[in-house]
């Protein structure tokens, strides 16, 4: 029977059409028709992409390209509905709620948890303010309002799954939502939810730059096809799911998902040696005046930070969890350096005020416990500092985004006597570390290399 069970995704982005989108593709194309994607967002910006995917009938072309400049084209078939966004989000909350979607799975970038460093919620965000006063401008929020949905329809059980660069994403978004019901004392969802969801973990991987100006021209060029909403990624592509679904699941492993124990191992490399060395070439970049990825890879002194910080941290930090550390390493580096992809430091560089605490402060404490000084680590922390700085000079050469930011904040700290005593004691971002003098010592030397480095 042909779409008989649908997956509901929060979150249309260019991420979620060139990975999870292209997964589900690829086993549509297999024979396997079990399964398709109903897609719509909680925010209203990116309704022009929906209206164009609209009238292509969920149709849309995936651009790949190799390091090497090797480019292929798929024309992907596997989002079948789209929920137009309205204020109340009452599409998405209908199709959350029907019985046949049996997951709901979300792209809503690392900022969207809302999470602090203790993983509790930023309950003084406004936009959780207005979701805990009945809204839905949050996962949260949105989530809740299907939630009750569905119980009060019957609907039955289901899947949630978190696809972004959260480490333990599943358990993290599980606990935020729990925090979010016991907030709001809804009870009985919390007692639903135990009973009837499962918030499995997922590691996520394939770099997804905004799509250039020139992929229509080239889509119509090599396909013929007049595409108003394409994609392009990297030609590398990994999703590792944990095999802990509650209803129905697409048979991804099919087509190439690892489903698994423990997602663990993965994640914890991915996200130390991928995404923080990724933010730490395209803050570095920035200041030095470049504009993409590849070129600030390749530059020598960026290239050094980066394959230090994973060989004299990460990788002991990791010790052996099975996989091949420094093989991943060196893999994760050609890949930032393939020119054809035209990822931007811009986008790379944002979300800092998360990706600190979660992606780099882990190692900067584990060093400092296995009695290790994270002079190479240390760079990360300090790049952003500079990085930040040029932001409160105006000096950034295009707008940070970043979710959390608190440019009050901010801007005190740079007005500060000494700045870099207030960003070191940093509770938020550093967590314990906030304390420790050494850290604060090693802080200002890292700082002044990177002055060092830029001048």
């Amino acid at each position: 029977m042909n779409n008989q069970y649908t997956w509901l995704h929060i979150g249309l982005g260019s991420f979620h059409r060139a990975h999870q989108a292209w997964y589900m593709h690829k086993l549509i194309e297999s024979g396997d028709t079990t399964w398709h994607i109903a897609a719509g967002n909680i925010r209203s910006d990116a309704e022009h992409v929906v209206s164009a995917l609209t009238a292509q009938h969920g149709r849309y072309v995936l651009e790949t390209v190799s390091p090497e400049g090797e480019r292929k084209y798929e024309e992907i078939t596997s989002i079948q509905k789209l929920l137009p966004w309205q204020e109340n989000l009452q599409p998405l909350i209908n199709e959350g709620a029907n019985a046949a979607t049996k997951v709901i799975a979300f792209t809503v970038t690392e900022s969207g948890y809302y999470l602090n460093t203790s993983h509790k919620l930023e309950v003084n965000n406004p936009d959780i303010v207005s979701d805990l006063n009945g809204g839905n401008k949050t996962i949260y929020g949105t989530i809740t309002k299907i939630l009750e949905k569905r119980i009060a329809d019957n609907a039955g059980p289901l899947t949630l799954l978190n696809c972004d660069n959260v480490r333990h994403n599943g358990e993290r978004f599980h606990d935020g939502l729990v925090e979010f019901l016991t907030l709001t004392g809804k009870t009985a969802v919390i007692e639903w939810l135990h009973h009837n969801a499962t918030c499995p973990n997922t590691m996520v991987d394939r770099i997804t730059p905004r799509p250039a100006a020139d992929l229509p021209a080239r889509i119509k060029a090599q396909t013929g096809i007049d595409d108003k909403a394409p994609v392009m990624g990297e030609t590398f592509i990994q999703w590792v799911i944990e095999d802990n679904f509650k209803a129905e699941r697409p048979a991804f492993e099919n087509v190439g998902a690892e489903l698994v124990d423990s997602v663990i191992p993965y994640e914890e490399a991915k996200i130390r040696i991928l995404n923080s060395s990724h933010s730490c070439i395209a803050w570095a970049g920035t200041l030095m005046g470049q504009q993409y990825i590849h070129e600030s890879t390749l530059t020598d002194a960026i290239y050094a930070i980066a394959d230090r910080y994973v060989t004299e941290d990460v990788i002991p930090c990791l010790g052996d969890n099975g996989i091949d550390l420094a093989k991943y390493r060196d893999v994760v580096l050609q890949r930032f350096t393939n020119p054809h992809i035209q990822d931007t430091n811009q986008r790379v560089a944002a979300d800092g005020f998360s990706k600190i605490p979660a992606m780099i402060a882990p190692t900067l404490q584990e060093c400092y416990q296995r009695g290790v000084r994270p002079a190479a680590t240390a760079m990360l922390p300090a790049l952003f500092f500079v990085y930040m700085e040029q932001w409160h000079k105006g000096k950034l050469p295009y707008e940070y985004q970043d979710g959390i930011l608190d440019a009050q904040t901010v801007h005190a700290m740079f007005n500060a006597t000494d700045p870099i005593s207030v960003y070191a004691k940093d509770r938020a971002l550093f967590g314990d570390l906030a304390n420790n003098a050494d850290f604060a010592a090693l802080l200002r030397e890292k700082i002044n290399a990177v002055y060092s480095l830029i001048h």
